[in-house]
């Protein structure tokens, strides 16, 4: 079995005894290819795992087999729909220039926390201290709402305002994580390779889009992609965090009937208990 299906074999289910299995729409290779996903890097740059998604060779530059990138986008996409619909947070790591704007952007729009600043070291391995660090941001906020801030002279009121801008430039998008992702979603994993390791260590599942110059056994679920240009980025992305936001509203449909099933019964328990007292 490959590391793939071992991982998806223990992907939480949001409903174990109605498994709903999630199909995205299918991904059309031309829409791909107009994205310049495609494109790989300079043939002497290339790792050998990548081989069986390269399709060819062009002007000293490998080319990205689409077919199997689409392949691989619907399994993602399966995966990562499942893990939204659990309950539990995926998060998106990528901090080169290019990425940045459209990871804050896709991620942001579906709720899930990311990291496009510098990766904190120990982010996961150590997210209790990481955890200290997002609730000293928030009683900054406090101090601002009941009035302690004003009583600090205008030195403290400076250094704790450069603090909070701080905090909140590299932990700012994920205050609202309260416990360990359930997923990492990684955008170029040469350079967040101590995110990989981190989430490694800790058995946490990694998705990524990953290049002709990496190593896929590094993570759990693949895209075979470009992941230097913006518009192959956002591509890739758009399509994931579509499945995710699928994930989140089958979660919430569910939660709806759950709750209808239990005001019914109450209503039923009164009514019998009603028609126990009137015999």
């Amino acid at each position: 079995m490959d590391k793939a299906n071992a991982t998806r074999d223990h992907l939480p289910i949001a409903n174990q005894q109605n498994v709903n299995y999630y199909k995205m729409e299918k991904v059309e290779v031309k829409e791909l290819l107009e994205a310049g996903v495609h494109f790989g890097h300079l043939t002497r740059k290339w790792d050998p795992n990548m081989a069986p998604y390269i399709y060819m060779e062009r002007n000293g530059i490998h080319i990205i087999n689409l077919y199997k990138t689409a392949a691989k986008i619907e399994e993602t996409a399966e995966a990562l729909h499942k893990i939204a619909a659990s309950g539990k947070k995926i998060l998106f790591v990528a901090t080169k220039k290019q990425a940045k704007d459209i990871v804050a952007d896709k991620a942001g729009a579906v709720n899930m926390p990311y990291i496009t600043e510098r990766w904190p070291g120990g982010m996961l391995t150590n997210f209790v201290t990481i955890r200290k660090a997002v609730k000293k941001m928030a009683s900054i906020d406090r101090m601002k709402k009941d009035g302690t801030f004003n009583t600090l002279s205008k030195k403290e009121r400076l250094q704790v305002d450069r603090l909070r801008a701080k905090l909140e430039k590299n932990l700012g998008s994920i205050s609202d994580m309260t416990r360990l992702p359930g997923a990492l979603f990684v955008v170029d994993i040469k350079r967040e390779h101590i995110a990989i390791k981190e989430a490694q260590k800790l058995n946490i599942p990694i998705f990524a889009m990953v290049d002709t110059n990496s190593d896929p056994r590094q993570v759990d679920y693949l895209i075979p992609s470009n992941d230097d240009a913006s518009k192959s980025i956002d591509k890739v992305l758009s399509l994931v965090t579509s499945a995710i936001a699928d994930g989140l509203s089958e979660r919430k449909s569910d939660k709806a009937v759950k709750e209808e099933g239990k005001t019914s019964a109450k209503k039923s328990a009164k009514a019998k208990v009603a028609g126990d007292e009137e015999e």
